[in-house]
C-alpha cells in the first residue's frame, strides 16, 4: 500500500474545520477545486468516501480513522518538537477541544490561562451541550473534550473534573408571577423556561423527574448562549437551570432566587484525551486536572 500523503490528510480536517470547500481553500491557500482534488485523492487511498458533503459536513466512518490518526500525528509531533526544539516558541500549536458553553463562562478559560500566556497557541473551542463533546473526538474534529459521560472511547484516557451544581432559578418578580404558592406543575406549564439548544435535554430531564411533566407540556425558549440564560432570569423573562457557580453574587443580592432549594441538578464532568498525549497536550490535561478540579470544588453557598 502506497505511504499516506498527509497533505492529504491535512485538507481532509481544514475542510471539516472549516465547514466548507470554500473556507479550506482560503485557509490553505489554494483553489476551491484543489481542495476537492486532495479530497478525492484521498477517497481513492482509502477505496471509500471520506465525507457527506451536506450542511453541516460530516465525516464517515473512514474519514473519522483518518481525522483521529491526523490529531494523533500531530500531537507526536508537538511532543518531538517541545524535546528537540524546546525553546522554539515561534510555531503556533492548535489546540481543539470540544467543550461545553457553561464550562466556558464559568472556569474554563481560567483554568487554561497559564498554558495560553506561556505558549505559543491558537485555540479551537467547539461547543455543544456536555453529553454531545465526545462525538468531536470520535469524528477527529477535537483532541480532547469536558464530557459528562465517564465512558472512555478506545485509545483515549477520561478522569474526572469535578461536579458542578446547576440550580433552577428565576427573579424575585418572575417567581411570584408564576409561582407565588411555590412552584408546581400547574405554574409550569404557563411558565416558559429556557434549553441551551433543540439536542439539550437537561432542563426537561429536571422537570420531568420533579414535576412528572414532558416537554411538550410547558412553553421553553431555545438560546444557545450560557451568559444568555443568567439575563433572561435576572430580567424576569425565563426560569432557568444555571450553574451555581455563575451566579453566586445574583443570588447572594437577591437578584435571583432558588426555586427549589436542596433538588440542585447534579453533572459531573470528564477529561478526554488521547491515551498517548504529550508534550503540550499532556501540559494542557495536567493543567485542566489540576486547575479545574480546584474551581469545580468550590464550596457551594447558602440559598
Amino acid at each position: 500500500m502506497a505511504r499516506l500523503d498527509y497533505k492529504l490528510l491535512y485538507a481532509l480536517h481544514t475542510v471539516m474545520q472549516e465547514q466548507s470547500f470554500e473556507g479550506a481553500a482560503v485557509k490553505l491557500h489554494i483553489s476551491q477545486s484543489a481542495v476537492s482534488q486532495r479530497i478525492k485523492a484521498l477517497e481513492e487511498y482509502v477505496a471509500r468516501p471520506v465525507i457527506i458533503r451536506g450542511q453541516p459536513i460530516t465525516a464517515t466512518e473512514a474519514g473519522e480513522k483518518l481525522l483521529r490518526h491526523y490529531w494523533q500525528v500531530q500531537q507526536l509531533e508537538s511532543v518531538l518538537s517541545d524535546d528537540l526544539l524546546p525553546d522554539d516558541s515561534e510555531q503556533a500549536v492548535n489546540l481543539s477541544v470540544a467543550v461545553n458553553a457553561d464550562s466556558v463562562a464559568t472556569w474554563f478559560i481560567g483554568a487554561i490561562a497559564p498554558l495560553l500566556k506561556s505558549r505559543a497557541i491558537t485555540l479551537n473551542l467547539l461547543i455543544l451541550d456536555e453529553t454531545r463533546t465526545t462525538e468531536k473526538l470520535k469524528s477527529g474534529e477535537a483532541s480532547a473534550a469536558i464530557s459528562s459521560h465517564a465512558r472512555i472511547l478506545p485509545g483515549y484516557q477520561a478522569f474526572e473534573l469535578g461536579k458542578v451544581n446547576y440550580l433552577l432559578v428565576a427573579s424575585p418578580a418572575f417567581a411570584q408571577q408564576y409561582f407565588a404558592g411555590g412552584i408546581d406543575a400547574a405554574g409550569l406549564r404557563s411558565a416558559p423556561g429556557v434549553s441551551f439548544d433543540v439536542k439539550d435535554n437537561m432542563h426537561t430531564r429536571f422537570i420531568e423527574q420533579h414535576f412528572g411533566l414532558g416537554g411538550d407540556a410547558y412553553p421553553r425558549h431555545t438560546v444557545p448562549s450560557s451568559e444568555a440564560f443568567v439575563e433572561l432570569a435576572r430580567q424576569g423573562l425565563a426560569y432557568c437551570l444555571i450553574p451555581e457557580q455563575q451566579i453566586k453574587k445574583e443570588l447572594t443580592a437577591g437578584e435571583l432566587v432558588n426555586l427549589l432549594p436542596g433538588k440542585a441538578h447534579v453533572e459531573t464532568l470528564y477529561w478526554h484525551t488521547w491515551g498517548l498525549a504529550g508534550g503540550i497536550y499532556r501540559q494542557l490535561a495536567d493543567l485542566i486536572q489540576q486547575r479545574g478540579r480546584a474551581l469545580l470544588g468550590e464550596k457551594s453557598i447558602e440559598v
